[in-house]
């Protein structure tokens, strides 16, 4: 086959455009018969193809007649029948047809496929009630971890469970949904004594002063965490934990508000501060996972969530802990001169909390800004223009902006100017070619051009593009050989 990148092909693929014929050539491609799985204009002939070929792809992703997902519920591929239980059809599990088929995977002799099922909210209540008595341990922890909202009986059997791991995913610190489930209070003290469920179980227990000390020597920092966030620790205990060699567990303390201003100055330093290997008398493994604990605690901290501060913002809008300042920030009751104030906050996301809470529109020249400053603490799509908008001509003039990632967002504008969108068609910037590559007023002339980038990720974004001529189409999968 001649050397057409794959993924030019994944973009035309992609595009809603492509007409059924070239849909038929670019159905020989293996390579994008995935990609083109996910259509949703394909005639039955197309489907019947792709089902040969990536039946897990068109179980998930296709309307399917009821008798053609029947025959998918016997299909040899695990991962087939995985597929299925996320498709749309079986959205309405009440019909006689999708409850027959539901009953069938709920029966499933793979437990990847009823671990599937204990997952999806969709799933009728009946039957995910009969997987908490799952003979695969697996498959009920999953159901405790996903069913937060599970019928009481069904909690209870999933705490009690005889298989340690279902009990540690019962009452856990983290489930998959909210709301985190409460367990029932007559089975809190046996869940405190278990160390599989005790840190679960913390946030749930009376606390006195003995349980306090007993909880903060426990070697497993998770529930010294969750010992650190109770309401009712005792004072001493407090301090104590202050000095936890565990970062997250001292961020808990400095989320009290009954932690004193220097006791909470201190932390926040500890925290944020350079890392201090500990002494020779500390193994190695514990060692390893005191430096990854301070590196990961800076998340953490930004994300933190403080609604005490939230309910009574006033005294910490100068707060010299962004964390404080952010959660005052999203409070609705802000006063205009107050959230003025957050608003020009040097710390980006304090300022996003202010223009996230507040009733007011965003300013154009503050919107930019927050776009401008926005540099998120993990890889995320998202982007402060999603939320607020920016005028045509902030974008015009943005077309020519030296930072790659605000001219990105002139893109925005459907009516770019000719003259601008070619010169971002010959940005320097990878980036900045792709997402000009998807613009609805790109000449075909530079959609040709963008489809012989050197970067591929810049021609599938061509190739995906619906202004893209049916010609152009056509020659691609001619130099293919489709």
């Amino acid at each position: 086959m001649p050397d057409v990148p794959y993924e030019t092909l994944a973009g035309l693929a992609e595009n809603p455009a492509l007409p059924a014929d070239l849909v038929d050539r670019l159905l020989a491609h293996p390579g994008s018969r995935r990609t083109l799985a996910g259509r949703q204009d394909l005639t039955e002939p197309q489907v019947a193809r792709l089902l040969a070929h990536v039946p897990a792809s068109v179980a998930l992703k296709q309307r399917l007649p009821a008798a053609v997902r029947r025959r998918l519920t016997d299909h040899p591929d695990v991962w087939v029948r995985i597929s299925l239980v996320h498709n749309a059809d079986l959205a309405d599990g009440t019909t006689p047809e999708n409850r027959e088929l539901l009953e069938r995977l709920a029966a499933d002799p793979a437990p990847e496929v009823r671990k599937e099922l204990a997952e999806s909210a969709r799933t009728p209540a009946d039957l995910r009630a009969r997987l908490a008595h799952d003979p695969d341990p697996d498959v009920r922890a999953a159901l405790a971890q996903w069913w937060t909202d599970a019928p009481e009986p069904v909690r209870r059997t999933l705490l009690t469970d005889p298989e340690g791991s279902v009990r540690a995913a019962a009452c856990a610190r983290y489930f998959h949904r909210l709301p985190h489930p409460v367990p029932p209070a007559d089975l809190v003290p046996a869940l405190l004594a278990d160390p599989l469920t005790r840190a679960g179980a913390v946030p749930h227990c009376t606390l006195d002063a003995d349980t306090a000390r007993s909880l903060a020597d426990d070697p497993d920092p998770d529930v010294r965490q969750a010992l650190a966030a109770h309401p009712d620790l005792p004072a001493d205990t407090r301090a104590r934990l202050a000095a936890d060699p565990r970062a997250l567990v001292r961020l808990a303390v400095l989320a009290r508000p009954d932690t004193p201003a220097a006791d909470r100055a201190a932390l926040h330093d500890s925290i944020t501060g350079p890392f201090e290997p500990p002494g020779e008398d500390v193994d190695e493994e514990t060692a390893i996972e005191l430096e990854i604990d301070h590196f990961g605690v800076r998340i953490e901290l930004r994300m933190l969530q403080l609604p005490w501060v939230t309910a009574d913002p006033l005294p910490h809008l100068d707060s010299p802990h962004p964390a404080f300042r952010r959660a005052a920030a999203a409070s609705p009751d802000l006063p205009a001169e107050a959230r003025a104030r957050l608003l020009a906050d040097p710390d980006n996301e304090v300022a996003l909390a202010a223009a996230a809470s507040s009733p007011d529109p965003i300013d154009p020249v503050t919107a930019e800004r927050l776009d401008r400053e926005h540099r998120p603490a993990k890889r995320m799509r998202w982007r402060p223009a999603d939320r607020y908008p920016l005028p045509v001509e902030t974008l015009r003039r943005l077309a020519t902006d030296p930072d790659p990632r605000m001219r990105q967002l002139a893109l925005r504008e459907p009516e770019l100017p000719a003259a601008l969108l070619e010169r971002l068609a010959a940005d320097p910037e990878e980036p900045v070619r792709r997402t000009t590559a998807s613009h609805p007023r790109l000449t075909p002339a530079t959609l040709r051009a963008l489809l012989a980038d050197p970067c591929e990720r810049v021609a599938r974004s061509a190739a995906a593009n619906p202004a893209l001529p049916v010609e152009e189409m056509r020659a691609v999968l001619d130099a293919a050989g489709l």
